[in-house]
């Protein structure tokens, strides 16, 4: 069994490599990835009455046409708002107009939620920059989604949204690591863990 020190440095260098895979992708592939996820991501998110997700930021698939494609779903869309001190997560309706927030990342505007809004959603489309066919989810590193997904209520779906090679067998994990119930990738769609 490796311990915590071993899984951070593992995890640390994990994310290196993601985010340099990402940011070396060009502009053809991520507009392909971001076509194909938009449609899986629709179809497995039909029917959900609120749906919380996230804008992605130029290297994720998704920049570009998410969270404005899911005005079609006809759900109540929650989007995370990074917020100036603390690292909990608040929650704001999404109507459309986004604006950079902290570290750059866009948000809605409108009243802000508190950190339990999350607990209303049906489904929680969570950022990620690997996934395991197990579930085990690799983000950026900061704890924003370790912590709110503690208030995600049970029998809610949580789904990541990966390029395929993101997809792996295996990743580290700590205990305070919450597994994904599916993932969507261009070339697989919507894939149930």
């Amino acid at each position: 069994m490796a311990s915590p020190a071993d899984i951070g440095v593992a995890k640390s260098a994990l994310r290196e490599l993601g985010l340099a895979r990402r940011l070396a992708r060009t502009a053809d592939d991520r507009s392909a990835a971001t076509a194909a996820v938009t449609t899986a991501l629709l179809d497995g998110l039909a029917g959900a009455s609120v749906v919380a997700a996230f804008a992605p930021d130029e290297t994720e698939p998704g920049h570009g046409r998410l969270p404005a494609a899911y005005s079609r779903l006809g759900a109540r869309i929650l989007l995370p708002v990074v917020p100036e001190e603390g690292r909990a997560l608040l929650w704001a309706v999404g109507t459309g107009g986004l604006v950079p927030g902290r570290f750059g990342l866009l948000e809605p505007v409108g009243p802000r939620l508190g950190p339990t809004a999350i607990g209303t959603a049906d489904v929680v489309v969570v950022p990620a920059l690997m996934v395991a066919r197990n579930g085990a989810r690799l983000g950026r590193g900061g704890g924003y989604y370790d912590r709110a997904l503690r208030h995600v209520r049970p029998g809610a779906v949580l789904v990541a949204v990966v390029f395929d090679d993101e997809l792996l067998d295996e990743l580290p994990v700590e205990a305070h690591d919450r597994q994904v119930h599916a993932v969507v990738t261009p070339s697989g769609g919507w894939q149930v863990l």
